[in-house]
């Protein structure tokens, strides 16, 4: 498994964008030219993290208690086996990421967890994903899991293989099981955002800011959950949170879908 110090990633990027050290110059530079274009996003990352956090918890809420995390990225404060373990110290989570290095400093971070699984596998790679035997040993099908795509669905641009994937972890998943998504999107600073999308492209990182009727076609074949699809902050904030001025002006959706 190689990391190129060199080439700017996405993980890595949001990792200083969430203020953790497992980024190298090259990310820190893109970092901060997006930051110049988009001054809040690393509160963006933040409350990102926030609704991982909070669909981690809401699910537990339903009894689920098995997780799968694909898109993970670095495992920094707050990660899902931590939420989930709140609930359940029994909890079992599947982190996957494609990025090496991220599933270096996963690994480091796990360690020897019997209760989690680290795959380095691409969202697209479905079959390889729910058939992993570590993934079958872990994970019981015939039971409620929750399935994260947290803030990686915007790397990923529109294809058949894209909807094939999606709809196989639908149908893999038993009634009852959780969909939860946030994704970027252009809102109110469509111009800046897409500045935005052409600094990830130079990078070699597509950034795909999908409007709200593309979020909602991510959702096919689960029921929205309410609120539904709102801004970030929105969806079902802590009773001492401030109230949000401008919704609009958050540039990522957030929602979980139920399978029935």
């Amino acid at each position: 498994m190689s990391v190129d110090p060199n080439r700017p990633s996405a993980a890595r990027i949001y990792d200083r964008f969430l203020g953790g050290s497992h980024n190298f110059a090259v990310d820190r530079e893109v970092a901060e030219r997006a930051i110049a274009l988009v001054p809040d996003l690393p509160q963006v990352a933040r409350d990102n993290r926030t609704f991982l956090r909070r669909a981690v918890r809401f699910a537990a809420s339903r009894g689920v208690r098995q997780f799968i995390d694909i898109g993970s990225g670095i495992p920094t404060e707050g990660n899902v086996h931590e939420a989930a373990r709140a609930a359940d110290p029994d909890a079992r989570v599947v982190y996957v990421d494609v990025d090496p290095t991220a599933v270096i400093h996963s690994r480091q971070i796990l360690g020897d967890d019997p209760r989690t699984v680290l795959l380095q596998a691409d969202l697209h790679q479905a079959e390889r994903i729910l058939g992993d035997p570590s993934v079958r040993a872990l994970v019981d099908f015939d039971r409620p899991v929750c399935l994260l795509l947290v803030a990686m669905l915007h790397f990923i641009p529109d294809s058949p293989e894209l909807h094939a994937a999606l709809r196989r972890y639908r149908d893999a998943v038993a009634p009852g099981s959780l969909l939860a998504v946030s994704h970027g999107t252009t809102g109110s600073r469509a111009d800046r955002l897409e500045e935005l999308a052409d600094l990830y492209v130079r990078t070699g990182t597509p950034l795909v800011l999908r409007d709200r009727a593309a979020i909602l076609g991510l959702f096919d074949g689960w029921e929205l959950l309410d609120p539904g699809l709102v801004h970030l902050p929105l969806w079902h904030p802590e009773p001492g949170d401030p109230p949000v001025e401008d919704p609009g002006a958050y540039a990522a959706l957030c929602a979980v879908g139920v399978r029935t």
